[in-house]
């Protein structure tokens, strides 16, 4: 019966991933976007879509992004030599939100109070990114209370995040899981919980240096990081090795760096510690390969942002079925495709469900998505199905003014200990593993970094080692790994699931208190409810809650992934919701002994040595520093 309970617990636990996918949209614009949360390079197509109606060419983007914004411009290393020299504290390589979040708080003024003195400094932040200048594309997404604990934070660094930030606020957010479990498919779920879109303008603004940005309003361009368009032209073989060799050196007081520009030239950087602000493929911070692991999933979106005909619809506050002052989170029905048919049949193994954004008067963004796969789903079938699916809800698309291509890597192995280059956002397996969520977790999780990392530079000895162990455990700390365990078992069941298994289990995980369910898509220290997740007991309350909720069949299914995982799995899930196990291995900084051997038993060779009758020279010598006795 124990192990029951222990397995219900676990797998509910784990379920709630589902609805976190809707964080997925929020920080959906780290996926796709170079300069978005991950600094991606952008890749515009100016391919037009027979599908869709023909738009003001003028105005229609394609976005799509590929992890290339920390690679070189050029892939021609023969000649490595600087034409330039700059030195900083921190290197922060990427310009995306995470990239710019993480180098805003490192880069605020230190108050010094000490005997009297009010003056402030501020450590040397050097951002680098060849794609500095590009726009981010993404389009985010955030829970307003989460939000609003990130205002909090930052305010504590003196570093403004204005109301200006924010785009549109929903007051109340609607869910279809309907066409399962006898729920109507016309049914509406409705969350009392309001929901933003954020205006990525103002926010990247927002996280600038004033003379890189045109500010429109008060508090943006206030960080005070300098910036070099360039990339670093690096890529790890080994924990802090490099190719090609010298692009990058480590020693015992920083590292040294080669930066390349869009037109070639080469920047030598001396830095006291990297960030590596990249994206989820980075190059240059690599994975731990030590430790079992399950590969990512992949969240897969296509959206594009429409003005829809509104001349014939019978009621102004809706769009189709989609009302206005909500903000759609999931819409998992699949009445749009004839039954029996073979697109119905796909749609119900691998599900997508529509995500919808109304914005001002006729204007709407659309994105048809699917949660986490393995392999990804294609964008095309995404793209297909949003649009059948609308020609089904009649709703008429008649000008697209942007595309939006996500692509999300979710969960995967967490960073390589004991390595120099601090990787932050994507680049630390960051992403929620369950839910998608990127963006409040990164601006979050900047705080503590760039926290430890001053502690760091203010210190009495620098040892840029112990630095880039605290970033990690800052980022890392084992009880955030052990909820990280539990989440990730939540990607690996919504992975299995078909769109009946997806509609009960969201029916079920909406239908929990608001602080259980809202707790586990955050899955972030610092952000709201999180208490109650970010302990085994509390993991374990929620789980057994959690399952309660479900539809029979798909308690039973969870039960039946959990005893299956922690067999395949071993102990990662059990130790998430249990002491027994204790906690997994973090990156706290472990200081290098200094002594060599047994110390005690070569000194007293040493003085009997020295004290012997024997006058013969014999080949031993001693080295007092070090203790080390060499024969």
């Amino acid at each position: 019966m124990a192990a029951l309970l222990f397995a219900v617990v676990a797998v509910a636990a784990s379920l709630p991933s589902t609805n976190a996918f809707v964080a997925s949209t929020s920080r959906k614009g780290v996926v796709l976007t170079s300069s978005a949360a991950d600094a991606y390079s952008h890749i515009i197509s100016s391919t037009t879509n027979p599908a869709l109606p023909s738009p003001n060419s003028s105005r229609r983007q394609h976005r799509i992004t590929t992890p290339l914004a920390a690679t070189a411009a050029t892939t021609d290393f023969s000649s490595l030599t600087p034409t330039s020299k700059d030195e900083c504290d921190v290197l922060v390589i990427g310009s995306g939100p995470a990239a710019r979040a993480i180098a805003t708080l490192l880069a605020s003024p230190i108050n010094k109070s000490a005997n009297g003195d009010t003056s402030s400094s501020s450590p040397d932040i050097l951002l680098a990114d060849a794609n500095y200048d590009n726009r981010w594309f993404p389009n985010y997404g955030v829970w307003q209370d989460e939000w609003e604990s990130i205002r909090t934070m930052f305010s504590t660094f003196n570093q403004p995040l204005n109301n200006e930030c924010i785009e549109r606020t929903w007051e109340v957010t609607d869910c279809f899981f309907g066409g399962s479990f006898d729920i109507p498919v016309q049914e509406r779920m409705r969350l009392d919980r309001p929901y933003c879109r954020v205006d990525r303008d103002a926010l990247r603004r927002t996280l600038s240096p004033k003379d890189e940005v045109e500010t429109k309003f008060a508090g943006e361009g206030s960080a005070k990081y300098r910036v070099t368009r360039a990339n670093h032209i690096s890529r790890a073989t080994s924990v802090n090795v490099y190719s090609p060799s010298g692009s990058i050196l480590h020693d015992e007081f920083g590292s040294t760096i080669l930066l390349q520009s869009k037109n070639g030239e080469i920047t030598q950087v001396r830095a006291k510690l990297i960030v590596d602000c990249s994206g989820h493929e980075s190059s240059i911070v690599l994975k731990d390969d030590r430790c079992k692991s399950i590969p990512p999933g992949f969240q897969i979106a296509y959206g594009f942002l429409v003005k829809v005909d509104e001349s014939s619809i019978p009621d102004a506050n809706f769009v189709g079925p989609y009302y206005k002052e909500a903000m759609t989170l999931f819409d998992y029905r699949t009445d749009h495709f004839v039954e029996n048919s073979e697109e119905e049949y796909k749609a119900n193994k691998a599900p997508t469900f529509m995500y919808a954004m109304p914005l001002d008067s006729n204007r709407i963004f659309f994105e048809e998505t699917s949660l986490v796969a393995r392999p990804a789903l294609s964008f095309q079938e995404c793209k297909e199905r949003c649009m059948t699916r609308l020609k089904h809800l009649g709703i008429t698309v008649i000008d697209v003014e942007e595309e939006e291509y996500c692509y999300i890597p979710m969960g995967g192995p967490l960073p390589a200990k004991d390595q120099r280059v601090v990787g932050f956002g994507g680049a630390a397996a960051m992403v929620h593993p369950s839910t998608g969520y990127h963006l409040c977790r990164a601006m979050m999780g900047a705080g503590n970094v760039a926290k430890a990392i001053r502690d760091e530079l203010q210190g009495s000895s620098w040892n840029p080692d112990r630095a880039a162990a605290r970033a990690y455990d800052a980022i890392w700390s084992p009880s955030n790994i052990a909820q990280r365990n539990f989440a990730v078992f939540g990607g690996e069941f919504l992975m299995k699931q078909n769109v009946v298994g997806l509609r009960g289990f969201f029916d079920g995980f909406f239908k929990l208190p608001l602080p259980l369910w809202g707790g586990f898509l955050a899955g972030w220290p610092g952000l709201p409810n999180n208490d109650r997740h970010e302990t085994w007991w509390a993991r374990l309350v929620y789980g057994l809650t959690f399952v309660s909720k479900l539809p029979v069949s798909v308690a039973l299914d969870m039960l039946g992934s959990i005893a299956a995982y922690c067999i395949t799995e071993g102990v990662p899930l059990p130790q998430s919701v249990t002491p027994l196990l204790g906690l997994p291995d973090g990156y706290e900084y472990k200081e290098k002994p200094t002594t060599v051997g047994d110390v005690a038993a070569k000194a007293e060779a040493r003085k009997m040595i020295a004290e012997s009758a024997v006058e013969e020279i014999v080949p031993v010598y001693f080295t007092e520093e070090d203790e080390v006795l060499v024969v």
